[in-house]
């Protein structure tokens, strides 16, 4: 299986990453980690590529790991996912509110309503 996973630098992107990367090295399915900019959160690019790249180094995988950088990272996922033919796209999101209901940010929210790809949110 080829797998797009997209980190934004949250707390449940980063929890992606780690049931992902783990899920990874015991399937041996292939792995891409697109980094992206969060505008709900304040990241530095090079931190997040730092955690990425020692994870996966922790994990002992070999994943391409790339920077979407600009605007619209939900629509380059997309668009990634779809034209380099990945079967899935994995993304951390999803909180709960007060009331009960899940609140996704801009990015999950666009993957899931625009993907012809099977997007799995981890949360």
């Amino acid at each position: 299986m080829h797998i797009l996973l997209g980190v934004g630098g949250s707390e449940l992107s980063y929890q992606a990453l780690d049931e992902t990367v783990s899920r990874v090295a015991d399937t041996g399915d292939d792995l891409t980690v697109a980094i992206f900019d969060n505008e709900e959160m304040d990241t530095d690019e090079a931190a997040v590529r730092e955690r990425v790249e020692s994870t996966l180094e922790a994990a002992g995988l070999d994943a391409e790991v790339r920077y979407i950088g600009g605007e619209s990272p939900g629509s380059q996922l997309v668009d990634i996912a779809e034209s380099e033919g990945f079967d899935r796209i994995v993304l951390g999101g999803g909180e709960r509110s007060t009331l009960g209901k899940i609140q996704l940010g801009s990015v999950v929210e666009f993957v899931l309503l625009n993907a012809q790809t099977p997007v799995t949110l981890i949360r």
